[in-house]
């Protein structure tokens, strides 16, 4: 039932719009096997979730901006297909990045507490917010430099962060 209504949802968006520039069921599922074979390579799980967040916003987006070229059909409609599409393609990829370890937390009880958490969740949701808040940084570092900018700044902006934050998290776990 949940993959009549997935793939439903997926056909209504793919027809809806005029025109599309990009391939996304099949980076959809490239993606997927890209994480598989990336974790099956040996890069951490967490790393792999935090792009694979970035691409799941990164879908969002697209399909949000795409559909609203047409018509506003409900309130909230950008945030609504944002979030589901983010949802639909991060939620079957998650088994492949669990990545559960510890949290310890010393300020809860008398000696503290440790509880189990899944590092990829809170991976998956930073390399969204980074492709979320990335044309937000690009915007205003043209309007610092007088709308001047490199050419493809904002995807330089959002890679460099990515790759950062994706350094740090392997060095770190």
């Amino acid at each position: 039932m949940i993959k009549k209504i997935l793939l439903s949802t997926l056909l209504l968006f793919s027809f809806s719009t005029k025109f599309v520039s990009a391939h996304c069921p099949l980076c959809t599922i490239g993606a997927g096997a890209a994480a598989g074979g990336a974790v099956w390579l040996g890069v951490s799980k967490v790393v792999v979730a935090l792009f694979i967040g970035a691409f799941a916003m990164s879908m969002g987006m697209w399909f949000a901006r795409a559909v609203e070229k047409r018509k506003k059909f409900i309130p909230f409609q950008s945030f609504l297909i944002l979030t589901s599409v983010f949802l639909f393609t991060v939620f079957p990829l998650i088994p492949i990045f669990e990545s559960i370890g510890p949290l310890y937390l010393s300020f809860v009880g008398d000696y503290g507490m440790t509880y189990a958490v899944d590092y990829s969740i809170g991976s998956i949701l930073l390399g969204g917010l980074i492709v979320f808040t990335s044309p937000k940084i690009n915007k205003k570092l043209k309007e610092k430099r007088n709308g001047k900018g490199i050419p493809y700044q904002g995807m330089v902006i959002t890679f460099s962060l990515l790759l950062i934050i994706s350094l740090i998290v392997e060095l770190i776990i």
